[in-house]
C-alpha cells in the first residue's frame, strides 16, 4: 500500500511537469527590436547594456553606422527588460503578457542620473596652516629676473651708477653746445660788455667822476617844483629863461 501511494505521487508529479513543459511549448518568442536613445537630446546611445532577467541573457546596442544605438532580443510575453548606459537611471521595459504577434518595437528613452557631489578640499600639506605658510613662501619662476629689475631700476642705483660713468663722446658734445648757446660762454655774448654795472670799468670811472664833482650832494627838489614853468608859457620864454 505504502508502495502503491508513492508511485502515485510520482507519476502525478510527471504530469503536472508534462503540462507546464506543453504550456510553454505554446509560447512563441517575439522579436523585441528598438532604439535606444538620450531623453533630453534625442542622441543614440551606442554600446547600452540590455538584460533579461528571466532568462539570464542580455546584449549591447550597436556600435555604429546609420543603427547606431539600436538593438534586437527574442524575448517572451511578460518578459521585463532592463535597460543600463552610463551616466542614466535605469529604465525598465516590460513586455505585454497578451501579445501574440512576432514582432515587438520601442523606443526607450533614458533619463539622466544628476548627481550632487560633495565638496572635496586637496591640501598638499598636513594642515590648512602650513599650506598657507607655504604658498605665501613660494618663489615664482622668474623671482631672480625679477628681484634683477627691481634692483637696476631704483633710483639711487641709477643715480650711482651715472655718477660714477664718465661721460662719453655724445654728452661731452652736448654740453658743450649747450654751453656755446646758453652759457657764459655763447657766441652771442661775445662781443658785448658785461651787463652787471659793478663790475663794469666804465660804470667805476662816471661814478668816480660824479663824486669829484659833487654831482651827488642833496638837492632842494622843492625849489624845483617852485620854477615848474605856468600853463601860458610858450616855449620860447621857457628856453629864454633856462
Amino acid at each position: 500500500m505504502k508502495h502503491t501511494a508513492i508511485l502515485f505521487f510520482v507519476v502525478l508529479l510527471g504530469w503536472l511537469g508534462c503540462g507546464e513543459a506543453a504550456a510553454q511549448g505554446q509560447q512563441k518568442a517575439i522579436i523585441f527590436t528598438g532604439v535606444v536613445v538620450a531623453g533630453s537630446t534625442t542622441e543614440r546611445l551606442p554600446g547600452a547594456y540590455i538584460f533579461i532577467p528571466k532568462a539570464g541573457k542580455g546584449t549591447l546596442t550597436r556600435n555604429g553606422g546609420y543603427d547606431a544605438g539600436a538593438f534586437s532580443i527574442p524575448v517572451f510575453p511578460g518578459d521585463s527588460i532592463v535597460f543600463s548606459y552610463v551616466g542614466f537611471k535605469t529604465q525598465y521595459h516590460i513586455i505585454p503578457r497578451n501579445y501574440n504577434a512576432e514582432t515587438y518595437s520601442a523606443i526607450i528613452a533614458m533619463r539622466e542620473d544628476v548627481q550632487m557631489l560633495a565638496e572635496v578640499r586637496v591640501y598638499p600639506y598636513a594642515t590648512e596652516e602650513d599650506f598657507k605658510k607655504a604658498f605665501l613662501e613660494m618663489r615664482l619662476p622668474d623671482q631672480a629676473e625679477r628681484d634683477a629689475l627691481a634692483r637696476n631700476t631704483d633710483p639711487d642705483y641709477i643715480n650711482r651708477m651715472a655718477a660714477q660713468v664718465p661721460n662719453n663722446a655724445q654728452t661731452n658734445f652736448r654740453h658743450t653746445m649747450d654751453q656755446q648757446i646758453f652759457g657764459r660762454e655763447s657766441a652771442a655774448n661775445k662781443g658785448f660788455a658785461t651787463t652787471f654795472p659793478f663790475l663794469n670799468p666804465f660804470a667805476w670811472a662816471n661814478f668816480i667822476k660824479s663824486v669829484q664833482n659833487g654831482d651827488l650832494k642833496q638837492k632842494d627838489w622843492r625849489k624845483e617844483l617852485n620854477q615848474t614853468p605856468a600853463e601860458n608859457m610858450t616855449r620860447q620864454d621857457f628856453m629864454r629863461k633856462k
